[in-house]
Formats: C-alpha cells, structure tokens, sequence
C-alpha cells in the first residue's frame, strides 16, 4: 500500500495513476521521460492480458494521492544509523537525518575521511590533514582555527610581560574541565563533548569576552605606563597600544560577524516556520478537495451503476444475459481468480420478485471441471413483504446457439421446502439450479456457435 511500484521503496509524494497503481513522483517522472510509450510495470505483472488504455502513464494522467502521503507521514518510524536511538513519525525523519548525530559524513575540507557528525569537530582540531596550520609562534601544525586564536592571545601575552602579570597559557586549560576561555571570565564547566558543543555555540559570547578583557589590559597599560615613563621608551608603549587597538578592533569586526550571523538564522527559522504553516494550511486544502472529489467520484459511480441497471432491468420474468470475453473469464474460472459471475438484477413483473443468476463457467459441485454450472438467485427486494412465499414460478434456462440450430435448454420447479426459494432475510439466498447444464467439450466443440466472437447469450425464462 505505501510502497512505489518501480523503486519499491516508500512513496514519496505519492501520484496514482488511472490503473489504480502508485508512483512516487519522482519515478512516474523518469519511467516516462525514458519510455515513449510507458505501460504500468504492475498491470503487466498482474495480467498482462487485460492491459487496456488506463494502463498507459504519463504525469497529466496522474494525481496527487494526499490521503496515502498523509498516512505515510504518520507512519511511526526509527533511525536505523548504529548507535542512534531516535523514533519518531516519518514526516520529522528526513529532518533527523539532516541533524542525526551517528550518521556518517564526509570532512568538507576534503580530505577525503568520512566520519561520524557528532565527531567532525574533534576531526576537524585533531585528524584533519586539510585543517592544519603551521604556528609562527612555535612552529608547531595545529588546527588553523587554534593557531589564530593562539597567536592572537601569545600576542597579548607580550604586553603582559611589560606589566609582569599572567596571562592564559593557550590551549592548557587550568582545570580539565572547565571551558578554555575560563582566563577570560567564561564559567562554564561539563565534560569534554559537552565543553565542544559549548565552545562551538558560543563564539560570540566568547569574543565578546575577549574584548572586555582587551580593555582591561589597555586600561592597566595605561596605569603602567604613567608609573614607568622614566624606564619603558614612549615609543615602546605607543607601539603596545596601537597593537592593542588593532586587536580590539578585531574582536569588534568577529563579534559583528557572529551577531549578523545569529540574526540571519533567527530570520531564516522565522521564515521556514512561516513557510512551514503556509504549506500545512496548503496540504489540509488539498486533503479537503481530494476528500470532496472521493465523495464526487463516489457519487457518480453509484448513479452509473443506477442508469446501467436501469437500462438492463426487465420487468417480465424474461431476462437475456450477454457475457463477453468469454475466454478470458473461463480462464479466470479455471485459475481460481474468478469462481463465479452473477448477472444483473431482474424482476418477474413491475412489483415482483427480484431474481438474477449466477454462472460457473468451469463448472461448479458435482460438475466442476466438466460442465457448465447456471443457478437461479432470489434476491432481497423492494415489495417483497406483498408477495406471496415460497417463490413458486417455473424456471426455465436457455444457452442460445448463435446460428439457430440447437439451443441448450433446462427448467425446474422450486422446491418449497428449500431455503433458496423462502423470502430472504440477506441480500439474497443461496444460488439452486443446474450444476451440469452444459458440457465444456460441447461449449468449445466448433459444430454449435454458443461462443462466438467470445461472446455467449444466456436466456432465463419465469413463468
């Protein structure tokens, strides 16, 4: 039922097309652009002798099942990454696997490792070939991002030196776990992933930290100048502070980057929740108009069926029942596929009974496999509370030969004391009849014409 009938996976967007099969949208798509005349793989498997125009596919032939994509969306589902336990429905899946910590992805660098999400990081500062730069402080290969930050505060560490003050030897953190910019006034502590996601979500607050301290020493530099004019050369100090300037203005510039940042993505979450309820507003309109096109659909076939019987009812007790395909349906019979055909509807008189028969092409009971079997059916009907029961009428049955040779005819009375023949308390009784009406070697045999042009004619007469 959810499953595509070219990729056999779950559907996704899921189309129907006019033979009753589903495509996701995206194989209905390919299966036409790459075949001229494109027929359902499906009908071609259930039988391929009943293809018929509806079978053919194209994407105009095809609509949009909303009722399957709802279901589909509310199928309950897992992660099958190892090591994932998440479970949820199917529609919040494909955003779990956009964020599935477990999954495995490849570095953007480009250095060719495929990792797991939840590990790039620790990638990225340890293993990464792509990611590494040469410190001009200690020539040593580190992670470009450490380096920078490195040199940067290596560079504040001189200033200290003027001022005989301690300053945060970067990257060794004074305790395992706090956050490495705990020198700066950061008090978070946790464990080492939770001190990665911490120091990865908080760039700004950690700049913003940086700058104040950057201050700070200014405003001590300042202090000690004053105090060591007569031992530290002006040029000296001016030179200090315009290197301080220049990192202050470079905290600044990264802080302004961060803020800009964070807002873009707060606008673009605001956006895709916006866009999010127009599009769940859109597919609840579309699920009402398919809902109202069902019923429509719904409507007129149940007038179809009414004008058909309409036109095939018989009101006289005398009833002529065209059977066509005739090869078809007795090789449906033999398979098993179709036991039985019933005819339509039909009454003695304007207010009588409501009969119809029944017709076992590979025969049925005693004459299974060799003879035709017909049966006469009382059916539930709309006076039958005015009319007089047990059915008492003479039933007599005709297979007609085509060329006007040798009809096949048999009749029988009911038998009162059978439930067949009693007023029907369901829809209708039990079929009685003639379980060896016609020999099958007859039916075939080229002397008679009671199938021709697959077609045969079967007369019911009620006196």
């Amino acid at each position: 039922k959810y499953l595509c009938s070219n990729c056999n996976n779950i559907l996704k967007k899921a189309l129907q097309t006019l033979c009753g099969h589903r495509y996701c949208s995206a194989c209905l798509a390919w299966i036409v652009r790459n075949n001229k005349n494109a027929i359902c793989q499906k009908c071609k498997e259930e039988d391929p002798n009943t293809l018929s125009e509806e079978s053919l596919l194209s994407e105009e032939r095809a609509f949009g099942d909303a009722a399957i994509n709802k279901e589909i969306s509310e199928l309950k589902v897992h992660c099958v990454t190892l090591g994932c336990s998440w479970s949820g429905i199917m529609k919040d899946f494909e955003e779990h696997q956009s964020l599935c910590e477990y999954a495995l992805i490849p570095c953007h660098t480009g250095c060719g490792h495929v990792v797991m999400r939840k590990k790039l990081a620790d990638h990225l500062e340890n293993g990464c070939a792509n990611n590494v730069t040469v410190c001009q402080q200690c020539q040593r290969s580190l992670p470009s991002t450490e380096c920078q930050v490195r040199t940067l505060l290596l560079q504040s560490r001189a200033l200290c030196y003027y001022l005989r003050q301690t300053v945060m030897p970067f990257p060794h953190p004074a305790n395992k776990d706090g956050c490495r910019f705990s020198e700066v006034g950061c008090s978070f502590r946790g464990s080492k992933e939770k001190l990665k996601e911490h120091e990865k979500s908080a760039v700004g607050a950690h700049m913003l930290l940086l700058l104040q301290h950057m201050r700070q020493l200014k405003g001590t530099l300042c202090s000690a100048a004053k105090a060591a004019r007569g031992v530290t050369p002006q040029a000296e100090l001016n030179k200090l502070e315009n290197k301080l300037h220049v990192f202050e203005n470079i905290v600044a510039v990264l802080n302004k980057e961060v803020e800009s940042s964070n807002m873009e993505i707060v606008a673009f979450r605001r956006q895709s929740e916006l866009d999010q309820n127009i599009i769940r507003g859109l597919e609840l309109k579309i699920a009402e108009l398919h809902r109202c096109l069902t019923q429509k659909d719904a409507g007129l076939s149940s007038l179809h069926k009414s004008l058909l019987f309409s036109e095939q009812a018989s009101y006289d007790g005398i009833f002529l029942w065209k059977i066509t395909d005739v090869g078809r349906k007795l090789q449906d019979s033999v398979t098993g596929r179709t036991v039985g055909l019933y005819s339509p509807a039909f009454y003695t008189a304007k207010y009588g009974y409501k009969v119809c028969l029944r017709v076992y092409l590979n025969g049925d009971g005693t004459g299974k496999g060799t003879h035709m079997s017909l049966f006469f059916v009382v059916m539930k009907g709309d006076y039958d509370a005015l009319l007089p029961w047990p059915f008492r009428h003479k039933v007599t049955f005709m297979l007609l030969d085509q060329n006007n040779r040798e009809h096949v005819i048999d009749a029988f009375r009911p038998d009162l004391s059978s439930a067949s023949f009693q007023r029907p308390v369901h829809d209708m009784n039990v079929a009685s009849g003639c379980p060896m009406f016609l020999p099958l070697a007859k039916l075939q045999s080229p002397r008679h014409a009671y199938v021709k042009e697959d077609t045969l004619f079967l007369k019911c007469i009620i006196e």
